[in-house]
Order: structure tokens, then C-alpha cells, then sequence
């Protein structure tokens, strides 16, 4: 694998006999160097984005592939007036001497595209050779997100992104590739070098900011949702304190890492299995006889709390 070091999002590229003979296999006529303009573009990589979310190396390497002939864009608008240029080569790049937040190697994907030179495409590459047209956004679907701290797929557990759980970052790692949909050139890209919009059109919220109608019901939707985890997060809580009272040669971390992956219904269910055990080895549950509970039984009820 060839070591290249880039200093931008998109840069100039020169035509060679092989890049034209990878553009004439997406071409329906035979182009000739002078035909075409090219240039390089860092499409993503494998660092922490805004977003607490990350392609991993091998999510890059299946990405590789799926880009090679996608259409390039501006703005994610899926039009056919708006494609501008097509990628035709790429290829994972690896940063030497840089780490990731994560704490691998740092790479990302580069891609070789082309755009024909005529006089519609003349003002974009003007812009794209001035630097004005540079930061790039992709968009793609991947299999699943798992959570960096437990390995389980995101939303499924109990971490939240961007948080830190024992001195470790939460952050989702994207892997498996489905498909690539498109590039496009964007004035705010949510990766900090290259940008990244993964997943098939825009997100709940974008959508919801752009009907004014729909805010004040996202936003209390948001609110039930930070008070349903709050609420789940004291059940388990909860149950790790009664298990680890009841079951003392259980170990925490083991108990913690059981309660994680429960949901309401079964918190529940084992809070009140404990709390029963513990009021039964305590002594405060009274014996029955018959088919009944004695008379004073029922009345000390009152006063358990």
C-alpha cells in the first residue's frame, strides 16, 4: 500500500494513461486527457466525528469499493441536474506517525473523480482549484453501530454517546458496509477533515427544524426520552444494589454487565424477586396458616415500608 500524505479535502490530480483507461470504463465514449479534469477527495476516515461515531479500518476498506462510480453532489440533494463529477479509483490511505482518539493507526478513504472541462463545469473548477469548493460528505449505510464500551449495538445498551463509563469513551463504531449512495460537496461536514452523513437521507431532527410544527413535538419527545433513560438507569441501579446484597459472592461488574442488557419489564421483575428475597430473610413476611394469613399478619402490612 503506497503512504501518500494529503493536506486537503480535494486536491488537483494529474491525468496518467492509467487513471484515463478507469475513467473509459465508466465513460460511454472514449475520453481523451484533455477531455477531463480530475482531482482527489477525502471522503472519510476512521477518527471520532462530531456526531461520537466512527467508520472503523475494516468499514473503510468495504467502503473502497462501493464508492467507485458513485456521482458526486452538492449539499446531499439526490437530483440528477446536481451531479457534477463521478469517482472512478480509491483507495484506504494510511497516516503514518498519527492515532486516532480510539487508539489505532489513523486512515481514511481517498478517492480519484473526474468531471468533464466544458464551459458548464469551468466556474466549479475554478472553485474547486481556488479552494473554494473543498470540504466533501458522503453518504452511505452501514450494518450496525456498536457501542465502544460494551460491544453491543447501540441503543440496545445502556451507554450514551459521548459520555465517558470507567475512564472510557463512548463513542459508536460503524461497521459493515451496505452501500454507497453518494458524495457531495458541503459547507459544514460533521467529520472535522473530511465529513460524514451516513445512513439514507436526513436525520429526524433536520427534518423536524425545517417544519416548524414538528419542533415543540420533537422536543417534548426528546424530554420523555431523557426522562425514560434517567428512570431506567435508577431501575438498575436499583437491582445492582439488592442483587449484590442477596447475592454476595456475585461480583459488580458482573452484575452490572447482566443489568445492562435488560430492559424495563425485566428490571422490574428481578427488583421485586429481590426485594421479596430480602424481606423473607429479614423475617418480616409472616407465616400463613390454612389457606389464610393470621390477623396480625395482615395488619403489620401497614407498616413495611
Amino acid at each position: 500500500m503506497n503512504i501518500q500524505k494529503e493536506v486537503s479535502a480535494v486536491g488537483e490530480s494529474q491525468v496518467s494513461k492509467e487513471d484515463l483507461a478507469l475513467i473509459n470504463q465508466l465513460s460511454r465514449k472514449e475520453l481523451k486527457a484533455g477531455e477531463v479534469y480530475t482531482f482527489t477527495v477525502r471522503l472519510c476516515d476512521n477518527e471520532i466525528d462530531r456526531e461520537w461515531e466512527r467508520f472503523s479500518r475494516e468499514t473503510l476498506e468495504e467502503l473502497s469499493g462501493l464508492f467507485v462510480g458513485r456521482s458526486g453532489i452538492f449539499d446531499h440533494n439526490w437530483s440528477a441536474c446536481g451531479q457534477s463529477a463521478r469517482i472512478y479509483r480509491t483507495e484506504v490511505v494510511e497516516e503514518p506517525g498519527k492515532v486516532t482518539k480510539a487508539g489505532d493507526p489513523a486512515c481514511y478513504l481517498k478517492a480519484w473523480a473526474y468531471m468533464l472541462r466544458n464551459e458548464a463545469n469551468a466556474n466549479l473548477i475554478a472553485e474547486i482549484e481556488g479552494g473554494i469548493k473543498k470540504e466533501v460528505s458522503v453518504g452511505c449505510s452501514v450494518e450496525k453501530e456498536v457501542c465502544s464500551v460494551c460491544g453491543e449495538e447501540m441503543g440496545k445498551c445502556r451507554h450514551e454517546k459521548g459520555r465517558t463509563y470507567n475512564g472510557k469513551l463512548c463513542w459508536g463504531e460503524l461497521k459493515g458496509a451496505r452501500d454507497a449512495y453518494e458524495w457531495s460537496f458541503v459547507a459544514v461536514p460533521a467529520q472535522p477533515k473530511a465529513g460524514v452523513m451516513k445512513g439514507l437521507g436526513p436525520s429526524l431532527k433536520e427534518l423536524a427544524m425545517e417544519r416548524p410544527g414538528l419542533r415543540e413535538e420533537l422536543a417534548e419527545l426528546e424530554k420523555a426520552a431523557a426522562l425514560g433513560r434517567r428512570y431506567l438507569e435508577e431501575l438498575r441501579s436499583q437491582v445492582v444494589k439488592l442483587a449484590a446484597l442477596e447475592v454476595p459472592g456475585l461480583e459488580m461488574d458482573v452484575i452490572r454487565s447482566i443489568t445492562g442488557k435488560l430492559e424495563e419489564r425485566e428490571l422490574t421483575a428481578l427488583k421485586e424477586l429481590f426485594s421479596r428475597k430480602g424481606e423473607e430473610s429479614r423475617g418480616l413476611v409472616q407465616l400463613s396458616y390454612g389457606n389464610g394469613q393470621s390477623e396480625r399478619a395482615i395488619e403489620d402490612k401497614a407498616f413495611l415500608v
